[in-house]
């Protein structure tokens, strides 16, 4: 549910006011939902915009939103070395996690 209402806000709010030509040196992804970091900091800005935006906000709170986290979020999604990378308009590209050695060795190693 929450997942789903996060869509909504990202392709009817969002996107339509924000989203901005995609180009190599701001890439967007057609399928951003395929990124978990960009899920993560979607989430942040769409909770970010309901407290800041909502009957019970403060009157400067859509200024604040807009410089607090909107400019520093979508600068971060949209930089030509973000979770976009390598995605080009109807063509994505998952990225690789980068490789994490074990924490712990195997049990057969003690």
């Amino acid at each position: 549910m929450e997942f789903q209402r996060l869509t909504q806000w990202t392709h009817h709010v969002l996107l339509p006011v924000y989203g901005r030509e995609v180009t190599s040196t701001a890439p967007w992804c057609s399928r951003w939902w395929e990124h978990p970091e960009a899920i993560a900091q979607l989430h942040g800005l769409w909770l970010a915009w309901a407290a800041l935006t909502g009957p019970d906000a403060d009157l400067t709170g859509p200024a604040s939103w807009h410089r607090d986290f909107l400019g520093p979020v979508m600068s971060s999604l949209r930089d030509p070395s973000g979770p976009f990378a390598g995605c080009k308009p109807g063509n994505h590209r998952a990225k690789e996690p980068p490789p994490v050695e074990p924490l712990f060795p195997p049990p057969h190693a003690v």
